[in-house]
This record gives C-alpha cells, structure tokens and sequence, in this order.
C-alpha cells in the first residue's frame, strides 16, 4: 500500500485516503472557444506517459478534501514529494539528488 503525506494536513495516511486527479501543470486554454478541435482534443486528453518522475495531482478525499501535487517515480511507485497547489513545481534534478 502506498504512503502519501498531504501538505495541507501534514500527514502521511494509506493511499486509501486519496485520489488521482490526473497530470499536474495543465493549463487550461484562456477561451476554450477560440481554440481549434485539435487543440481543445489534445488539453483534454493527450498526456505525458513518462517512466520515471512524474507530476501528478491528487486530493485529499477522506480529509481535508483539497488538491496537491506530488511528484511519483512511476517505475519504483514511490512518492519524492508532494506540495501545495500554489507552490512552484520543483525540479526533478534537485529531487533525483535528495532520493539517492
């Protein structure tokens, strides 16, 4: 069972908790109307589907019921960090270090 700490209750609880909100840092368009098929098909649905860190987001269901983030290493499954939705997205480089 995974582990996942939410930022805004500072606690670590089972991911039973939690649910997957999809990938993190997806803007959506300023005038959905102005934009083409294409690119209105794309922001919906063509997502990154990285091996390695990945940036998610996630809500807290069961508690405090507020959206984060986090960064998961898809292969090992394992969290590096999560982090309030108005915090900057921090650098996976500066990440990989810590993890080692």
């Amino acid at each position: 069972m995974l582990l996942i700490h939410c930022p805004y209750c500072n606690q670590t609880l089972p991911e039973l908790e939690f649910t997957y909100a999809g990938e993190a840092h997806i803007a959506r368009p300023a005038d959905p109307s102005s934009v083409s098929d294409e690119e209105w098909r794309d922001f919906l649905f063509i997502r990154t589907n990285v091996k390695g860190p990945h940036y998610e987001r996630w809500r807290h269901f069961h508690g405090c019921g507020r959206y984060f983030n986090a960064v998961r290493d898809t292969v090992s499954d394992r969290f590096l960090i999560t982090y309030k939705t108005d915090d900057p997205r921090p650098e996976l480089s500066k990440l990989l270090e810590k993890s080692k």
